[in-house]
């Protein structure tokens, strides 16, 4: 239930102001909510099976070096507050393949949000979670965190067509991934 409940918050943070964030966005300006909806929780919950299997294969063989894990993921988290507060933008090359795409919309959103995951900070903190936490937890929470922080852009983007301010946003998921940065060094080191 901790891995659930700590991924769940984790990839919320991280997926808020993130680029697939705001193709859901553009996607729901276009297409049904509900198929983008779709679309995107099946291309999430695939590429996040994968990011906890990797994540869940380190944490097994390195199971004698999880002090150094924890800082080292602290430090990744402390990299993701960096690359948040750098910023994630849709390009006009992204938009126009979002709105030039045709076909049906579960599929084109569906194969839009897998390419746009893989490497991305949500997948990659998705391992770095799995490494310390249980592997069906982190895949349901990290999941539902990816999930729900898209519905709210789906949301936004169906009701009003617009971006949500990024300033905030975008500073308030920076302190939270160097709080929870900060927390796992500080576990790793042995200071909680």
């Amino acid at each position: 239930m901790y891995a659930f409940l700590l991924s769940t918050a984790v990839i919320f943070v991280a997926e808020l102001g993130d680029k697939s964030q705001l193709m859901a966005m553009t996607f729901a300006t276009r297409y049904r909510a509900r198929d983008v909806l779709i679309g995107l929780s099946a291309a999430t919950a695939i590429v996040h099976l994968a990011s906890v299997g990797i994540g869940y294969a380190i944490g097994d063989a390195f199971g004698d070096y999880q002090g150094a894990i924890e800082i080292g993921a602290g430090i990744a988290f402390l990299g993701f507050a960096l690359w948040t507060l750098r910023g994630d933008e849709l390009t006009e090359e992204d938009e126009r393949k979002a709105a030039g795409a045709t076909g049906r919309a579960i599929l084109v959103v569906g194969v839009f949000f897998f390419l746009a995951e893989l490497g991305d900070k949500t997948m990659l903190a998705t391992i770095t979670l799995a490494t310390q936490e249980g592997w069906f937890g982190t895949w349901l929470g990290s999941t539902l965190g990816m999930v729900a922080a898209d519905a709210l852009a789906i949301g936004v983007g169906a009701v009003l067509g617009r971006q949500l301010p990024e300033k905030v946003i975008t500073y308030g998921a920076a302190a939270l991934f160097a709080l929870f940065g900060l927390a796992l060094i500080a576990s790793g080191a042995g200071w909680i």
